[in-house]
């Protein structure tokens, strides 16, 4: 079959591959759609310390059954249109022990420690499959927003909170989302007009250009001095990380999903002095996914504005290459593995 394989940092190619061979307790699956991550273009820039090459990218994904074994779920049939958890996980380790087997400790993600889903078929594990009323589109988008959604669900949102999210790429639209759908007042930050525009249609109440306007005065003006309850950090910068310690209400929380990439120097009189919980977000459990899944059958997330493109698989190097060079040029970027291109293509 036919995949996008990177053999080193810059060296990406469609070619063939071995076809995937269905396990006992596995579907066949034709991938559909799959997602451009920001794990794929640190993978691409040499910035991935957790992948190895050569390696198949992709973990976002939209698929159909085409195969199941005779012991399958009775909620699965050949046909159907799924999406899935690309998190395999050890059972043994204290993460999966406690119930977390999103942060084990032997974690392998399709993409990144083993090969992914840019390819015409995958075979997967039948219990990662969920099934949802969503079209292509909208399944492909299912993953990326559960990272989001996870770190809301670390939280603890509740509809009493003020919640701000530093970044709005993917990861980050999918914490505005999470956090409108919890009902909590909901603060976008970036430095992008277009993507703080998005996040006003993901559900946030109040956008904030950090570039133009100062974030501490204005949270400030939306929390009468408080600051936000919680904090989410979905950027990846030490002065992101610094600031949500700043920022964050006493006894106020914050989410780190992101990470920083280089150390981070803390005033840590703040921890003590608010009495905050600092927490991390890694990856997504069933019921992040659950969530997202009703979210947007429900309709309660731009999915059009969020994609800046569907392209076949043999453009997928080339694009590569352009988001590289110029990361803001681009939301979300989806290949297509079908024979036919989705009329939306290429906006």
């Amino acid at each position: 079959m036919k995949a996008l394989v990177m053999h080193a940092p810059g060296d990406v190619r469609v070619e063939g591959v071995p076809d995937p061979t269905r396990g006992f307790r596995e579907a066949l699956l034709r991938v559909r759609r799959v997602g451009l991550c920001g794990s794929d273009l640190n993978s691409y820039r040499g910035r991935n310390p957790l992948v190895s090459f050569p390696r198949v990218p992709g973990h976002e994904i939209a698929a159909t059954i085409v195969e199941l074994g005779t012991e399958h779920p009775a909620h699965l049939q050949v046909g159907m249109d799924v999406t899935l958890s690309p998190y395999k996980n050890c059972g043994q380790c204290p993460a999966c022990r406690n119930g977390r087997p999103n942060a084990c400790r032997d974690n392998q993600t399709l993409g990144v420690q083993r090969d992914g889903a840019i390819g015409e078929y995958l075979a997967v594990p039948t219990d990662k499959l969920f099934v949802a009323d969503l079209n292509l589109d909208e399944l492909c988008l299912v993953e990326p927003l559960t990272v989001g959604c996870h770190a809301v669900a670390r939280a603890e949102v509740t509809p009493e909170d003020v919640v701000a999210i530093f970044g709005c790429g993917g990861v980050g639209l999918g914490a505005v989302a999470a956090s409108a759908f919890r009902g909590a007042t909901t603060v976008a930050m970036d430095v992008d007009d277009a993507k703080l525009e998005i996040a006003r249609k993901a559900g946030a109440t109040h956008v904030i250009h950090t570039k133009r306007q100062d974030a501490k005065e204005a949270l400030a003006g939306l929390t009468r001095g408080d600051g936000p309850d919680v904090v989410i950090e979905a950027v990846g910068l030490a002065e992101t990380f610094r600031a949500a310690v700043e920022l964050v209400a006493f006894t106020g929380r914050v989410v780190y999903i992101g990470y920083a990439k280089e150390p981070v120097s803390y005033e840590t009189r703040l921890f003590v002095q608010k009495e905050l919980n600092i927490l991390g977000a890694r990856n997504a459990l069933p019921e992040d996914f659950h969530q997202v899944i009703q979210m947007l059958e429900q309709h309660r997330f731009p999915v059009e504005a969020a994609i800046s493109m569907i392209a076949p698989l043999d453009r997928a190097p080339e694009l590569l290459r352009a988001w590289s060079d110029d990361p803001a040029r681009f939301t979300k970027i989806m290949i297509t593995l079908d024979q036919e291109m989705p009329t939306r293509s290429n906006r």
